[in-house]
């Protein structure tokens, strides 16, 4: 046996070793998730104060767009009106894109009214003031 096999054979019995007694004392542990995540008064206020209203406007801002006319540009009339301007000028591949931009539309609707629901449970949660309003 060269010198190099056997470093190799010794290395590779070491990391073998340490693998399966790291792996012994692991499964004493219990697992018990993330730890929760505690963050200061000030911290809770500013976000009620500064970052929630920022949230729910850019909600509001995307949910709007979304809903608009056919004049709104990105909304989802919008797209079907070009998706038929499309189709009228016999450009299928372009009006199929239009498409699948409006299908993605009603997903991301369903997504900014998850988001609006959290944004809600959080203020109520953190963001009440004394009297019970916010």
């Amino acid at each position: 046996m060269t010198t190099w096999t056997r470093i190799i054979a010794v290395a590779g019995t070491s990391a073998a070793l340490g693998l399966a007694l790291s792996g012994t004392a692991g499964a004493d542990e219990t697992p018990t998730g993330p730890a929760p995540m505690t963050i200061s008064a000030e911290q809770v206020k500013k976000r009620c104060e500064e970052r929630v209203p920022k949230i729910e406007a850019r909600i509001k801002a995307a949910t709007d767009r979304i809903n608009g006319d056919a004049s709104t540009r990105g909304s989802t009339k919008w797209l079907e009106a070009q998706a038929k301007a499309a189709r009228d000028a016999g450009k299928e591949s372009k009006a199929k894109l239009f498409d699948a931009r409006k299908e993605v539309r009603g997903e991301r609707v369903t997504k900014l009214a998850d988001a609006q629901k959290r944004i809600d449970a959080f203020q109520t949660e953190h963001c009440a003031y004394p009297g019970g309003t916010k």
